[in-house]
């Protein structure tokens, strides 16, 4: 199963180290492996591999060099700039990593100017369309709710392999990689905050009401937070406002890469999936073509509210509200489009009799079908 970042990987092995990152268990490893057929593999995480990396004594003659878990090695962006800087390109050198590499930004030396960066997404019914090429997306959109788009369990598709591979899932994350990575001590705290979250997606999310049901601070909440979005188990969308600081005092929303694992009625798993098929889409465009694109929510001071917002350079161009069985319009709509006129409007449904588009430009779709094609702009040419 080819990924459909592949192809725009390939194109930059032999340009610059590629850092590939994104979730547990997305697959890197099993991507990286497919760009040539020939390699040499590391894994951080194996004494005898770690050895080797310590001696820097991996087969040159081989086309791809493949470090995984890297960022688990202390000082490890001066380490490889220093091999980039000695050594150059070829043999290509791909980092793979379960947590965000980008944090460590400010730390040791940069390897600014020696990198592009991919982020790895679970499948989307975008990318399920693409790769499967299934029959009936209406029943690839109801496993997506049902079991995420991790591929393993995603591909088995029953319960009883999911919710065991949930909970394993989880347990890495939190007891071996966070521990790795940040010095925690309260793990038992933050397996209380998923378990809340669980049951706010797409809710603003108050600090103080959850540091009270955890009894500790606003700010080791944020922190935890920060911590639980760096390890790629849930996103924050924050809410759109043209005053930067303004926006940063508004609640946020969080939701799960695993859809999965979202607590609620059809309705909230559904705009789960689909902020998670929008933020995999917007990454895909910084990633792979260079574009900027940002998702947030929008909600006014009356307390209307539209799902999802994407905006370029602080202007907002399409807006998404998510329902899962309205074949009516939302009000809310003409409210933003009178605030910004040129915005695009779309309302996903997904049962629906008929799609529909109105005088003032908003359309009603049918979820299935336009998670499984949307496009925020036109790819360039080759």
């Amino acid at each position: 199963m080819q990924r459909h970042i592949t192809k725009y990987i390939q194109e930059d092995l032999d340009k610059k180290i590629i850092l590939l990152t994104g979730p547990r268990q997305t697959g890197k490893t099993t991507l990286s492996k497919m760009l040539k057929s020939d390699f040499d593999y590391f894994n951080y995480d194996t004494v005898e591999d770690r050895l080797s990396l310590q001696e820097k004594s991996w087969d040159r003659s081989k086309p791809l060099i493949i470090f995984d878990e890297l960022h688990k090695l202390k000082n490890w962006k001066s380490w490889l700039k220093g091999i980039y800087d000695t050594e150059g390109i070829p043999p290509s050198i791909l980092v793979t990593g379960s947590a965000k590499l980008d944090i460590y930004k400010k730390v040791g030396d940069s390897l600014a100017g020696r990198f592009f960066q991919f982020r790895l997404h679970p499948l989307d019914l975008k990318e399920i369309q693409i790769i499967l090429k299934p029959d009936d997306l209406e029943a690839e959109l109801e496993k997506l709710l049902a079991f995420g788009g991790f591929p393993e369990p995603f591909l088995n598709g029953t319960s009883r392999f999911y919710n065991r591979w949930k909970k394993s899932h989880l347990d890495i994350i939190l007891k071996q990689d966070l521990i790795d990575l940040e010095n925690v001590q309260q793990i038992t705290q933050i397996e209380t905050l998923i378990q809340l979250l669980k049951y706010r997606v797409g809710n603003p999310i108050s600090y103080s009401s959850l540091s009270q049901d955890l009894q500790c601070s606003d700010k080791t909440v944020k922190r935890w937070l920060t911590i639980l979005e760096n390890m790629y188990v849930l996103f924050k969308v924050p809410p759109f406002h043209k005053n930067i600081a303004r926006a940063i005092q508004k609640s946020p929303k969080y939701y799960f890469y695993d859809t999965g694992q979202v607590q609620g009625d059809q309705g909230v798993k559904l705009e789960n999936a689909v902020a998670c098929a929008i933020q995999k889409e917007l990454h895909f465009r910084e990633d792979c073509l260079g574009e900027e694109g940002k998702l947030y929510y929008l909600k006014n001071k009356d307390g209307r509210e539209i799902d999802f917002c994407i905006a370029a350079n602080n202007t907002p161009s399409l807006i998404v509200e998510v329902k899962w069985n309205d074949g009516n319009l939302s009000p809310h709509f003409e409210i933003f489009k009178k605030i910004f006129p040129n915005i695009k409007m779309i309302q996903i449904s997904k049962k629906l009799d008929r799609e529909k588009t109105f005088p003032n430009g908003a359309e009603i779709r049918i979820a299935s079908k336009w998670l499984s094609e949307f496009n925020l702009s036109p790819e360039p040419a080759p």
